[in-house]
């Protein structure tokens, strides 16, 4: 267990990588709030870490962006590595 969970280093980068996806699409938050079909805040608050997600939520979102999970899963485990060798952020796209 992480004794901070919402500001581990790793939940930063997944949240990064989550929001980076949402703009790249060209999505605002109000957007895929109203897709998911949830207040804006909420999309606000994960953003900020101060809303975890859990698998289930984060497949939701994953369907919402049109994106599978197992892509976004991909990229995330790509940036941790790229991070670990100090590689930049511009080589994790999709």
């Amino acid at each position: 267990m992480v004794p901070y969970p919402l500001h581990d280093h790793e939940y930063s980068v997944f949240v990064q990588i989550l929001r980076d996806l949402r703009l790249e699409l060209g999505v605002t938050q109000v957007q895929l709030a109203e897709r998911l079909h949830v207040d804006q805040s909420l999309v606000s608050k994960v953003e900020r870490r101060e809303r975890r997600l859990d698998v289930a939520e984060l497949r939701r979102v994953c369907v919402a962006l049109g994106v599978p999970l197992t892509d976004f899963v991909a990229r995330f485990e790509r940036a941790l590595a790229l991070e670990s060798t100090g590689r930049r952020k511009n080589e994790l796209k999709l």
